[in-house]
């Protein structure tokens, strides 16, 4: 999942028209035992990492000011790193992965190395990731002294071969089709529209989609480890960064020093992808209605009702009014939801979120409209969206074997909307571009501990919407060794950027020292956000 980025951060379209986050992640019936053949291909693959990371540390990067465009401020440094577009073919066509970095702010003597970010997705770039230090992040201030903070665009993301489904700005077009069908009609309108969504990424970016898998970006980071020099390799990564990071750990265990995850996916074959979502809109639910109450307890700010059940009331009146004719001509309910999701994702939304709400209720609706409606004059913002969105779509279509059937899918789903409304259909249309996918679909990484994989520092709140706990407890289970820091009755997505001392001084104490406690850890919350 992506991080908390302004208004464009986590709008993205499902190709069956709803706009839902490109942070969603998405599922897979369970897949086969790896054959002999999987493994056989497994084997070519590691050799091309092999001679791709020597190929990278010899190279090593060439680092320049960053372009003006990409935002990012000196002393921040640019740089390229080439790999094999297919591992198996290490000498046949390459690609260009941009990264960045920013050197450690201590001494020489103070420098244990490079941490490499992954902020999740997938379809999120990490090239944000300096600017902690740049913007004098207080979280970071002691990670910075021994690290140089290292992001990157990964394969198909934004600066780094990017790939594309459709037009942008028809991308994110509104106002879209409710995503909650009302007959069948609906649903064949949705299927179809999948179904373009799928043939358009063929068209658009078909060389690319066989290779945008999981596995290949675990490949990528290894290269990029080479690149900069490292012997082993210190990564943070959130939300779908954990399960970059938990099939990096079982491809290269011996190559990792230190590793955090941060919101976690549940890594289980039988997890990855389609019932990773399922389980998602069970959680969205828990969290929405979380974020419910919190609006009642603050009915003096918003007056939006003093019960869970007024304010569900209100939200309801709301869609029935935009399915009914969209606000300001471009909102209606598949918009409202986009908007609205970015509360049970993140605390930080909470007040910006209810404050829309209340004046809409209150009586004006251009509150509203700004926030939830497209921004057709911000080209690049659109483009942006739509490669996230196309990336998210190409990694989670890409590493498992999608169910085919519909009536599965609409079985799982009319069963799931029944209790757990908020999401369920949205992310239905989101996802389904894979039940049609063109491109090789492959079978997942069996995650678990090999020779060599250190202590794994796991991080996790127990009321995440995106990820839900039972995910951290999964991977912590196969990583032994590994340590668990529960933030217990929280539920913002990416627990480490968040202040709250208990986990910031164990996040501390372990990048700087390799420190971890002798058993897991159960943190209080943090901070509630105020009106």
């Amino acid at each position: 999942m992506r991080e908390n980025k302004p208004k464009s951060r986590l709008l993205a379209l499902s190709s069956a028209g709803a706009l839902v986050t490109a942070t969603l992640i998405a599922g897979a019936v369970t897949a086969p035992a790896a054959s002999a053949d999987s493994r056989h291909g497994q084997d070519r693959e590691a050799r091309g990492a092999a001679t791709a990371a020597a190929r990278a540390a010899k190279a090593g990067i060439d680092w320049q000011d960053c372009p003006a465009d990409w935002g990012l401020e000196k002393p921040i440094q640019c740089g390229w790193v080439s790999v094999p577009l297919d591992y198996a073919k290490p000498n046949g066509k390459q690609i260009k992965l941009a990264v960045d970095r920013m050197g450690n702010t201590g001494t020489k003597e103070e420098r244990q190395g490079a941490l490499i970010y992954n902020p999740g997705g997938p379809g999120g770039s990490g090239l944000r990731f300096p600017r902690r230090v740049t913007t004098k992040s207080a979280l970071w201030t002691n990670t910075a002294k021994a690290y140089d903070f290292v992001g990157f665009d990964p394969r198909g993301v934004g600066h780094s071969a990017p790939i594309s489904c459709i037009d942008p700005q028809e991308f994110v077009k509104a106002p879209k089709a409710d995503p909650v069908p009302a007959d069948e009609a609906d649903k064949r309108a949705q299927r179809k529209l999948a179904r373009e969504y799928a043939e358009g990424c063929a068209e658009r970016s078909g060389a690319m989609l066989p290779h945008m898998t999981t596995p290949n970006t675990a490949r990528d980071l290894d290269v990029i480890r080479a690149a900069l020099g490292e012997k082993k390799l210190n990564y943070l990564g959130v939300s779908y960064g954990t399960y970059l990071g938990a099939v990096y750990g079982t491809l290269f265990p011996g190559h990792i020093r230190r590793m955090i995850v941060d919101s976690v996916v549940d890594p289980a074959r039988e997890n990855i992808w389609y019932q990773a979502n399922l389980n998602q809109d069970i959680a969205f639910e828990g969290r929405w209605k979380d974020w419910q109450d919190w609006v009642a307890a603050n009915d003096a700010a918003f007056h939006l009702g003093t019960t869970r059940a007024a304010v569900q009331g209100q939200w309801l009146k709301l869609r029935a009014a935009a399915a009914k004719s969209p606000l300001g001509g471009v909102v209606g309910p598949a918009e409202l939801i986009s908007f609205f999701q970015s509360a049970p994702y993140y605390d930080s939304s909470w007040v910006p979120v209810a404050t829309a709400f209340s004046k809409y209720v209150a009586g004006d609706t251009q509150a509203l409209v700004d926030a939830a409606a497209p921004d057709l004059s911000d080209t690049a913002g659109n483009i942006s969206a739509e490669n996230g969105n196309a990336v998210y779509t190409a990694v989670e279509c890409a590493d498992a074997k999608w169910p085919t059937s519909w009536q599965k899918w609409d079985r799982d789903n009319t069963r799931l909307h029944k209790d757990y409304p908020f999401m369920t259909w949205a992310n239905a249309w989101m996802n389904l571009p894979c039940a049609t996918w063109g491109a090789k679909q492959h079978t997942p990484v069996e995650v678990g501990t090999h020779k060599g994989l250190p202590p794994v520092l796991i991080v996790q709140s127990t009321n995440d919407a995106a990820t839900p706990y039972a995910g951290a407890v999964s991977l912590h289970n196969r990583f032994k060794g590994s340590r668990l820091i529960t933030e217990k009755g929280a539920g913002s997505h990416g627990v480490t950027g968040l202040v709250n001392p208990c986990v910031n001084e164990r996040v501390d104490a372990y990048l700087l020292s390799g420190k971890l406690d002798s058993s897991d850890v159960t943190c209080a919350p943090h901070a509630t956000p105020q009106p």
